[in-house]
């Protein structure tokens, strides 16, 4: 075996922890790219009509042509995450450059991490994905109210598509990662993993104040023609996601600058552990400001999606718009599909996101909650900081989202506009509410898994400063 491919074998086992999260998060990318790719074959093992067969056929084109969206944002998925391992790892690059291995032998043990890594979580995607094809069938058949059975089936078609797809994400996020480590100083990638964070231009207020109007500018775009321009909305729809992104970048980056200050400012900052839980959420205030605006984005999408996607199928059938005995085109079905299907999509990228950029941060500050655990810390008030940590992470960007939502719903409103009110409230109430209770579920668990990297088994070792 080459002496490479040993190395990255042993690398991908000593660092099973590290990567299982990145894994989880490819091999659910693989799962979704390839059940959304496949969502035409499930339909088809129903038993369904002639005329169900042709609508079936044409909403195969239309959900078609949205897979490229699809690939995308698993894209910058992958991207996202892919940073984040790498800077994990920074310290370890910065060792073997130290030992001599010159950058071909670097880059050549990162690709074949990566190539390790990636066919892993496509096999593992895959085989979740036919597994799971019974479920994404029943909900592929309620949406277009076709009749359904217990069937499992696999597309060779759309499995190929998907390591197509999968293959140029991962190669490009590979390219990425090694561009990333070869052009950093050895010195910087050995203090890369320790070294706080700091916003660019963020000390400058002419640039803070150009910032804060370039922010305004943009939501008063994105959110006014979500109320009084829903066409132009929806035929700028990219154009728009991506102002929305960076307006919500620029608002988080605002915040990062000034509510340190204020919070300082006040009288219970000295209280408990909250200077210290302050200053580790400022010690990753760079990728913090990344993963709240991609979370925050995401996760307004994913509630613009579901809903919408919900309206066009089951809200039609409940209002009496569409024909009950055939998935009529009437009924929007290919249309309610890519919504839902999106915004699951977006939800899992949302989670996966949160959950790379917090396993991270409390990877890298378990060197400052030993130092509290020796100088005898309460075991209580080292949670409460955990939980406030996690918490920062989980309530900004869903305050945000909701605020987004206020305007993305309405621009939903009237696509839908022969939906009822009572249904459309329903509908809408229930994706909101089913979103926020996600994240909650969520929060509890990145909590118990921070505190776990953070502070298990802490306050029982013999060797423990009391």
């Amino acid at each position: 075996m080459p002496v490479i491919l040993r190395v990255a074998l042993g690398n991908v086992s000593r660092c099973a922890r590290d990567y299982s999260v990145y894994l989880v998060t490819l091999a659910f990318a693989v799962c979704l790219l390839y059940s959304f790719n496949a969502s035409g074959d499930y339909l088809l093992a129903m038993p369904l009509t002639g005329s169900q067969l042709e609508v079936i056929h044409k909403a195969r084109d239309i959900t078609g042509a949205f897979s490229v969206f699809v690939v995308l944002v698993f894209a910058v998925l992958v991207a996202h995450a892919t940073r984040f391992i790498v800077r994990r790892r920074s310290r370890e690059f910065g060792t073997y450059a130290l030992l001599g291995m010159r950058a071909p032998a670097l880059a050549s043990i990162l690709a074949a991490e990566g190539a390790l890594v990636g066919l892993a979580a496509l096999v593992v995607g895959l085989a979740l994905g036919a597994a799971a094809s019974p479920a994404f069938g029943s909900v592929a058949a309620f949406v277009f109210g076709v009749p359904w059975r217990l069937a499992w089936s696999f597309s060779p078609a759309a499995a190929l598509d998907t390591c197509l797809w999968f293959a140029g994400i991962e190669g490009l996020a590979v390219v990425l990662s090694v561009m990333d480590v070869l052009r950093r100083p050895l010195v910087e990638l050995l203090e890369r993993d320790r070294a706080p964070e700091r916003l660019a231009l963020a000390e400058h207020r002419g640039v803070t104040r150009a910032q804060a109007a370039l922010a305004v500018v943009l939501l008063v775009v994105v959110w006014g023609s979500c109320v009084a321009q829903p066409g132009l909305f929806v035929l700028a729809i990219l154009p728009m996601g991506w102002a929305a992104y960076v307006a919500t970048s620029l608002v988080f980056r605002l915040v990062a600058t000034g509510a340190p200050g204020r919070v300082r400012r006040g009288p219970r900052y000295w209280e408990g552990l909250r200077s210290f839980a302050l200053r580790q959420v400022e010690g990753h205030v760079s990728t913090g400001c990344q993963a709240l605006s991609c979370t925050c984005v995401l996760v307004a999408c994913a509630v613009c999606m579901i809903c919408a996607g919900l309206l066009f199928s089951v809200g039609q059938r409940a209002a009496g718009l569409a024909d009950p005995g055939m998935p009529a085109e009437a009924s929007l079905a290919p249309i309610g599909y890519v919504g839902i299907f999106y915004g699951e999509a977006f939800l899992v990228a949302a989670a996966a996101v949160l959950a790379l950029q917090q396993v991270s941060q409390a990877a890298d500050g378990r060197r400052a909650y030993s130092t509290l655990m020796a100088l005898g810390t309460d075991e209580r008030e080292a949670r409460g900081a955990v939980r406030a940590q996690v918490g920062v992470a989980f309530a900004l960007p869903a305050a945000l989202a909701v605020v987004h939502d206020c305007f993305g719903l309405m621009l939903v409103r009237q696509l839908a506009g022969g939906v009822p009110d009572g249904v459309f409230l329903a509908i809408a109430a229930c994706s909101v509410a089913g979103t926020l209770g996600l994240l909650a579920l969520y929060y509890l668990l990145c909590v118990r898994e921070c505190s776990r990297v953070l502070l298990g088994g802490a306050w029982d070792r013999p060797d423990k400063v009391s």
